[in-house]
Parts: structure tokens; C-alpha cells; sequence
């Protein structure tokens, strides 16, 4: 039996189970997006990781009935809200909003992972259009920046053999290693290298005048814009040469290039900026509706598509989410509690919820809060649909497993308007069929998104196509120089010499945000002067958390690096919005570094 993978990741493999007690599963070898292999966290740690398996009240097991009960009666309240993670990205996590909707409840706006790069796309080419595998495969070069895809990633790699490959990372990491050439640029640069390119690549004219004649013909005021920016001080600032400016110029020029773009990129204030530069720079180049060229980013999944659960609520923001103004608040497959920016406000504010739902598959930091628990059915154990925001292909995911344990989320759904005489909700394969029926089948009958084209762009920009390209032409960053960092520079000056050092907070490979296997590091470059397994405290204007030293050549030594399935982490981080999109800026932040006394 077919499947296919629920986890939020770019690669939604497809999933080949056999009917044997316990089921065994491995990856398809005929799927386009997979090569038969499937990740450790399938293989291994969604197995072995210890399910919630019987509801709870204040504490106490009890049955799914009183539960559901006590659900029901949480609802009968003036202020709702649902809060929903990732930990399962099936279109049928969405069918709870229906029920949000009718009792007048509170959804959330924003994205804690990329939305600030989407809203940078969306002021380029006006719709966010997914890059298609193939693609990739025929580039003559790929850049692959602010993306660890061997952790995040690691199907797509086959599609990168034999190309030149360059990577733009203040990490080297493993794909570094392997790269021909690796920009290890300071963080929070990547807007300044995106424009420092497409100056030297207009002073050299090296820039596709017949393609931005037809498609993005600003490009004389772009090139004035980019001119605005001074080249030295801004290379030192970066921490490049001119020589690696004209290594990487080799790499772009006369080619077919793909850039692959992370959201390390985005986690920041500015962080639209970053991807309309870098949607800047593949304009100048010509790159988009062409053979082997593009900018490929996290694609909108849903893109294309009419939404059975897209329904009229109130929204907050996910990043900043008020929790304590609601009476009722259903977390379903998250935990906000420990992956929310400036977690320790967030603890605060559950702590004060009347009644805090956990709804999930689970132990976490949310659920050791929550008043009822509701264990949840994984995706092996339920029937759903799986879009993609890595590539063009879709999934139908059948139910591999009987299981007695938990409710699936059209269960939850069904059962709360059967409790309160909502009429409206259809069957769950009324839901199933309607996202199935519109997608379109490629000449071996894989399912396709209905935004798939093959070469997205060709025509223009925007929803219809037709529209030109609009460059970058201004950005306003202050974050060094806001009276908050130099006050708090100022304070930490009692170090020997300025120790403020950029957090970076990747994926771990070992888990998927805070689900799975738990980390206590934080990674330091050696010259730092640490020892490994040496116990130091964190800290930033948002708060402090003890961690373990693990030394790390591959981390540039004005940062730290802590992977986000480590406690504690975003107790030193903002809880800020982005300037564009909405999004969480996880990684504007600088730390200091204490010797723990003890």
C-alpha cells in the first residue's frame, strides 16, 4: 500500500508499506521527489518515540468521552482561540477551523518559519510559483543558500549531481564541504551579498538585457539603486574579499543557475528584503521562465487550489500570540510553549489560559500545561492528502495502521458539531476527494499540484501572468542601531572585549523542531577559548538558559549555534514580527556568554 509522509519537511516522500505485523515501510524508488530512501526520523524516531495514548483532565486518565465532554464545555465560553503547529501537515489538519468558525472563535496569522520570504517573493513576481524538481536538474549551476539540504532536504540531492554547486552559508556545513565554493559570510548579510552581485555583475555587464527588456525593463534604476551601496565598506562588513566576489561571479556567469534558498535567510526584521534582493539578482541574470534557471524557496502548497476549510475568523498573530485575553485555547500539533520565540512570556501567558487544550501525539512543555489532553492519531493511522511546499507533487495518504489510540482531527471535528447541532460538515471523503480532484497527472500518473507549470514564469509575473518584474528599491535597517542593542551592548562591555555573539538556530537532523530526540548544546567555534562539555550561560535582553559546550570548527567564531530541538533555546529570542509576511525573526538576536560558576 501507497503513503506518504506527514512530517514537515521539503520532501514529502512517498511511502511503500507492507502488510506484516508490526508494518514495515520504505521509500518508493519510482517517486520523482524520493530515490527509495526514507529519513532517520521516519525510519527510527516516529517509532520509538512514546505516544500520549489516554485523554486527561487536571492530571487524571480518563476516558475519550469525558474528555470530549469536557472539550465541549471548554467551547461554551465568550474567547476561543486555535493555535495550530506542524507536527502533521496533511490538508485534513485544517478541518478544525470549521468548527473554530462557527462558535465565532480565533484563529492565527503569520508563520514562525517563512513567512517574511514569502512576502519578499510576492513584491518581486506577485505570486510565489514553486520551482519544479526538473528544473534543478538541468541547471548548470545550483547555489544553495541558507539551506542545509542534506538535514532539511536530503532528497535533493540526486538532482544535484554533476552540477557546480556554491553554497552561501555562515556554517560549513556538510553540502559546504562537498561544495565547490563556500561563501561563509557573516549572518545577516545575505541582502548586502544579493546586491553586491548584481552591482559587480551590471559593472561587468554580465546582466540578460534582452530578458529584462521584456520582463523587467526598471532594471536602469535598479543598477542606480544598487550603486547606492558602498563595495568596500560593505565586502569588510560581510566579511568577503574582492577575490571571492569574482570566484562567485564565475560561477553565475554564462550559466544556467538555480538558486536553492533557505529560511535562515528570512529570520529576521528585514528578512522580505533578503529574498526580493536575491529575486533581484536572479532577475539581472535573467533566470526566471528559462531552462535550468530559477529561485527555488518554500512554494505555497495550497497554491492553485480551492480550500474546502478556508473559513472568515478573527486572527492573531502566531508570532506574538496574546493566549491569556482567551478563555479557551486548543494547541493542536504543536508546542508553542518550547518553539515560540521568547519563550518565557509565552509560559507566562499559557499559564494564565482557563482552559488550555493539548491535542497531539506528544509529551511536550504544552501538554505538562494543559488542563485536557487529547492524544491524537499519527498519519500512518488516518486517511489524508499531502501537498508539497518543496516540489510539485501530491500524495494520497491511506491509513496503514489500525490503532486504538486517539482521535484523528475530522474525528475531533465531527464530534464537536455533533455536541453543539452545527450543521455543514460533509464526510471525510467528501474532503479527501475534493483536494484529489484537482490535481492534475503527470505521463506516469503522479498527481501534480493545479499550479504546476513547467516552466513557471515563461509568460510574466503575477496571477495571471503578463506582469513585469518589480526590483528592490529601498531598505531600512536600524537593528544596529536601535537604542535597545546599544543599551544592551553597553551592558554586557564589563566582558574583557564585545562579546556579543548572532545565535543561529538550525534544524537538527535528529529531530523536527521540538518533537523527537532533545538537544542541551550549543556549538562554539574553538578559538573561542571553551571546553568541550563546558557549562556556560546564554544570554539576551529576552532571558538566559544554561547549555552545554560542544566545539565546532565549522561555526564562524562570531556566532553561536544552537539547533531548535534544543531546550531552552528561544529563551533568548524575540518576540518581534517582521517588517513583511508576519514571521517570526528567530535570529534577531545577539548573546552573551557566561562561564557557569557551579
Amino acid at each position: 500500500m501507497h503513503s506518504a509522509c506527514g512530517l514537515d519537511c521539503y520532501d514529502a516522500c512517498r511511502i511503500v508499506a507492507e502488510s506484516t505485523s508490526p508494518f514495515k515501510i520504505h521509500g518508493d524508488k519510482s517517486h520523482p521527489a524520493g530515490n527509495g530512501a526514507l529519513c532517520a526520523l521516519l525510519n527510527k524516531a516516529i517509532h520509538e518515540a512514546t505516544r500520549i495514548e489516554t485523554p486527561r483532565i487536571n492530571g487524571q486518565e480518563v476516558s475519550m468521552d469525558e474528555a470530549i465532554a469536557a472539550v465541549v464545555e471548554a467551547f461554551k465560553c465568550e474567547r476561543s482561540l486555535l493555535w495550530r503547529g506542524s507536527g502533521n501537515v496533511g490538508v485534513m489538519q485544517s478541518v478544525t477551523d470549521l468548527f473554530i468558525e462557527k462558535i465565532g472563535g480565533t484563529l492565527t496569522k503569520g508563520s514562525l518559519c517563512d513567512g517574511a520570504g514569502e512576502a519578499g517573493i510576492l513584491a518581486g513576481r506577485g505570486i510565489n510559483r514553486t520551482l519544479p524538481l526538473e528544473q534543478i536538474k538541468k541547471a548548470d549551476t545550483v547555489v544553495i543558500w541558507g539551506r542545509n539540504i542534506t538535514v532539511t532536504n536530503a532528497h535533493l540531492m540526486p538532482y544535484l549531481e554533476g552540477k557546480k554547486i556554491v553554497v552561501i552559508d555562515p556554517v560549513r556545513t556538510a553540502i559546504a564541504k562537498k561544495a565547490d565554493f563556500h561563501l561563509q559570510i557573516k549572518p545577516r548579510t545575505d541582502y548586502y551579498m544579493a546586491i553586491m552581485l548584481a552591482r559587480f555583475i551590471f559593472m561587468e555587464s554580465s546582466e540578460d538585457i534582452e530578458w529584462m527588456e521584456e520582463f523587467a525593463p526598471d532594471f536602469a534604476d535598479f543598477y542606480d539603486y544598487t550603486r547606492e551601496h558602498r563595495i568596500k565598506a560593505i565586502l569588510e562588513y560581510m566579511g568577503v574579499g574582492l577575490g571571492d566576489m569574482g570566484r562567485m561571479l564565475d560561477y553565475l556567469r554564462d550559466q544556467k543557475v538555480v538558486f536553492i534558498v533557505g529560511t535562515g535567510v528570512q529570520k529576521y526584521s528585514i528578512g522580505s528584503s533578503v529574498l526580493h534582493a536575491i529575486d533581484s539578482l536572479a532577475a539581472t541574470l535573467g533566470l526566471f521562465g528559462k531552462e535550468g534557471c530559477g529561485v527555488s524557496y518554500l512554494g505555497n502548497s495550497k497554491g492553485g487550489f480551492d480550500n474546502p476549510f478556508a473559513v472568515k475568523c478573527p486572527r492573531v498573530s502566531k508570532v506574538t500570540t496574546p493566549f491569556s485575553k482567551f478563555d479557551t485555547v486548543l494547541v493542536q500539533g504543536g508546542n508553542p510553549a518550547e518553539s515560540m520565540p521568547d519563550s518565557l512570556h509565552v509560559c507566562e501567558e499559557l499559564e494564565r489560559v482557563e482552559n488550555l487544550i493539548y491535542f497531539g501525539l506528544y509529551e511536550n512543555e504544552t501538554s505538562k500545561r494543559a488542563k485536557i489532553v487529547i492524544p491524537a492519531k499519527n498519519f500512518f493511522e488516518k486517511e489524508d492528502v499531502r501537498l508539497s511546499y518543496g516540489h510539485q507533487y501530491v500524495e494520497e495518504m491511506h491509513k496503514i495502521q489500525e490503532s486504538s489510540i486517539g482521535i484523528s482531527e475530522y474525528e475531533l471535528t465531527q464530534r464537536l458539531f455533533e455536541a453543539f447541532g452545527f450543521e455543514g460538515l460533509h464526510s471525510k471523503e467528501h474532503y479527501l476527494e475534493f483536494w484529489l480532484d484537482q490535481c492534475k497527472k503527470d505521463e506516469e500518473g503522479n498527481l501534480l499540484s493545479p499550479a504546476y507549470e513547467e516552466l513557471p514564469y515563461e509568460e510574466g509575473f503575477g496571477e495571471e501572468g503578463g506582469e513585469e518584474f518589480v526590483f528592490i528599491d529601498e531598505y531600512d535597517d536600524d537593528f544596529i542601531n536601535t537604542k535597545r542593542f546599544r543599551k544592551y551592548r553597553k551592558e554586557s562591555k564589563n566582558k574583557p572585549k564585545d562579546e556579543t555573539f548572532w545565535l543561529l538556530s538550525p534544524k537538527s537532523s535528529k529531530a523536527l523542531n521540538t518533537q523527537f530526540a532533545r538537544s542541551n548544546k550549543v556549538e562554539l567555534h574553538p578559538e573561542l577559548g571553551y571546553i568541550e562539555g563546558q557549562k556556560v550561560i546564554l544570554s539576551s535582553e529576552y532571558g538566559s538558559h544554561e547549555f552545554i559546550v560542544s566545539l565546532n570548527e565549522d561555526v564562524r567564531s562570531d556566532c553561536v549555534l544552537i539547533t531548535n530541538n534544543t531546550f531552552g533555546l528561544n529563551k533568548l529570542t524575540p518576540s518581534i514580527v517582521s517588517e513583511e509576511g508576519e514571521n517570526a525573526c528567530y535570529q534577531e538576536v545577539k548573546v552573551i556568554i557566561n562561564k557557569d560558576e557551579e
